[in-house]
């Protein structure tokens, strides 16, 4: 039987796909927001595409802020764009 691959909805296009496909952010049980790029951490996590246009989506729509249950500070937001550019591999949704 093969193993099944779990699916996880991304914040910016709304589709579902395989969760290794999608970055994870995450708020840690401290309640600090953090890229996740192994998506190891433990705390309540978002998913978003390996498409910087997918996360601009869900920052805009405040879609981020909801799923992850808190706000969001600028400076935060920032860094957090900076790791997707760095991590974003130019796959589209």
């Amino acid at each position: 039987m093969p193993k099944r691959i779990p699916q996880r909805q991304c914040l910016g296009c709304r589709e579902m796909k395989p969760k290794p496909e999608l970055l994870r952010v995450v708020r840690t049980p401290e309640g600090q927001v953090e890229f996740d790029p192994r998506g190891k951490k433990s705390g309540r996590g978002a998913y978003v595409c390996r498409n910087s246009e997918c996360f601009r989506r869900a920052v805009k729509s405040r879609a981020l802020s909801r799923a992850l249950e808190t706000e969001i500070p600028d400076e935060v937001m920032e860094r957090l764009a900076a790791e997707m550019e760095a991590a974003d591999d130019g796959q589209g949704c």
